[in-house]
């Protein structure tokens, strides 16, 4: 093992951070670590194969990780001379997918203030607000989001509204729109957060028929798609474990 990490150094270094970016971004299965970690190069290259490979599109993500970045720095630079909204709004939604929150709230801040008409900058900037754990200032953007366009970027704006109501303990709006939105989305995110809110209201049986949903959609899902749910998986399989305990 030790001659072949030789054999192809740096080439071996390289493959195996690319498999560890892929591994913490994606969190497939535990034994992957193990693998890459103790079987080197070798082990990276058979987790990229097994894992990365067969889903070309996310793979195409992580490398593309590191152009964002560069970018992110081009733009720190270009807003410091032309601070226009779609300067801001662009490294907002760049920072956004680097999962830099509150960076990127801070600059649809300013997308905003420069130009409050694109509803995108409100939207992700409610969103970054949901995901930072503040209902009540992500609640304004969302409303505003989901009453020009109830069904913005495929529903998620209203079963994010619907979380947020419901994180600021509006919990009848909540359930409300939580009932609209899983009507015409699948969302399996809707579905946890309705089945979270459920669950919360001791209405554990009807929160546990919501995440076993989302579980139920894995079989029909193509290889790619159920890469891209895995952490709702994981999220449904805890949910339920948590309410068996219970």
């Amino acid at each position: 093992m030790g001659f072949l990490t030789h054999l192809f150094w740096p080439w071996g270094l390289i493959v195996q951070a690319l498999a560890l970016v892929h591994f913490f971004r994606r969190r497939p299965d535990g034994f992957w670590m193990y693998i890459i970690l103790f079987l080197g190069p070798i082990g990276a290259a058979v987790y990229i194969l097994a894992e990365v490979i067969p889903d070309a599109g996310m793979l195409g993500e992580t490398f593309k990780m590191f152009p964002r970045r560069q970018r992110i720095g081009e733009l720190r630079d270009t807003v410091r001379v032309n601070p226009s909204a779609g300067n801001w709004e662009e490294l907002g939604d760049l920072l956004m997918d680097d999962g830099k929150l509150a960076q990127a709230r801070d600059c649809f801040d300013k997308a905003v203030a420069a130009r409050a008409d694109s509803l995108d900058a409100f939207y992700r900037r409610g969103v970054c607000a949901v995901l930072l754990g503040d209902p009540l200032g992500a609640i304004p953007d969302l409303e505003l989001t989901y009453r020009k366009q109830p069904d913005y970027d495929f529903f998620r704006a209203g079963g994010l509204l619907a979380h947020a109501y419901a994180q600021a303990g509006r919990k009848d709006e909540a359930e409300t729109l939580f009932r609209w939105v899983t009507v015409r989305s699948v969302s399996s995110e809707t579905y946890l957060n309705f089945a979270a809110l459920l669950e919360t209201e001791g209405r554990k049986e009807e929160a546990r028929e919501w995440a076993q949903k989302v579980l139920d959609k894995k079989p029909a899902m193509p290889g790619y798609l159920r890469r891209r749910e895995r952490k709702w998986f994981r999220c449904a399989n805890a949910m339920l474990k948590r309410m068996a305990a219970g």
